[in-house]
Order: C-alpha cells, then structure tokens, then sequence
C-alpha cells in the first residue's frame, strides 16, 4: 500500500467532459498542485452518495480555502457513471475521474475484491497530494467511514 512521502503513481483516469472523454496523467493531475483525493467503493451507493461526496461537496470552499488547488473523487467506474453522479450531487467543486479497470487503485494497493457486489473496487480512503507526493493518508478499516470524512481531511490540512 502506498505510503505517506511516496509519489503517487504514473496512472492515468479519465473524465467526462462537455467536450467528451479526457485521459489525465499524473502531470495534469499533481504537479505543481496541492491537491486533495479521496475514494470510494462505488458510485450511487449508499455511503457514498449520502455522506462522503456531499461532505466534500458542502466543505469544498474552506477545503480549498487551505491552500487546495483541486479536490478528486475517484471510484472504479466508467467515466460515464462517474459524471451522472457529479451531475446528480451537484459536485462542479469536485473533479470526478473514473478508474475504469482500477489500475490506480491497485498501483495504490487500495484494491479490494468485493466478489458478486461489483468486483475489484477500491477501499475508502482520502489523502493529500503536494505535486504529486503523498503528504496525508487516511484509509478505512473494513466498513468504517471516519478518516476519509471532508471533516477530518480538512483537520489535517
């Protein structure tokens, strides 16, 4: 599993946008930014849709009121799924980025199988990035949602 100091690693994700699919490296994404990424096992479900997008959603402006250029949301789902629920959470705040066949999350090792629920998805998890190093890292322990909260994330700025 990824570490605090370490680089994040040379992956790319993608978005969709009005002007249609955008594949972003690590360059677009991390340098010369202090970025804040947090993930979730699936998009539209109930945790997440409920509770971790909204928070980060409602704290974004004092989450980038810290000196955060850009807040992320990464899920292991298409880049089609992950833009109809920013469209339905109302998140222009939050970048959206799908990790379709979750070579992100597994080059993190924040993958978990899930089995019949969906597969490989990623664990729930948050952390800060400053040009492209891992500063801050809060991972769930198996169903809890404590340290990736946009409260604590915000804490630790």
């Amino acid at each position: 599993m990824i570490e605090q100091g370490q680089n994040v690693p040379q992956v790319t994700l993608t978005q969709l946008t009005s002007e249609g699919m955008q594949t972003l490296t690590n360059k677009e994404l991390f340098d010369d930014k202090k970025v804040v990424l947090f993930a979730v096992p699936g998009a539209f479900t109930p945790t997440c849709s409920n509770a971790h997008l909204p928070e980060f959603i409602t704290l974004a402006d004092k989450i980038k009121a810290k000196g955060v250029d850009a807040i992320y949301c990464v899920s292991v789902n298409d880049a089609f799924v992950m833009k109809a629920w920013g469209d339905s959470q109302n998140a222009e705040e939050i970048l959206m980025l799908a990790d379709g066949d979750a070579s992100f999350t597994k080059a993190l090792g924040l993958e978990k199988d899930t089995a019949g629920f969906g597969g490989i998805r990623s664990s729930r998890y948050a952390m800060i990035v400053n040009n492209g190093v891992v500063t801050g890292l809060f991972v769930e322990e198996g169903k809890e949602f404590t340290v990736s909260r946009a409260e604590h994330v915000l804490e630790k700025l």
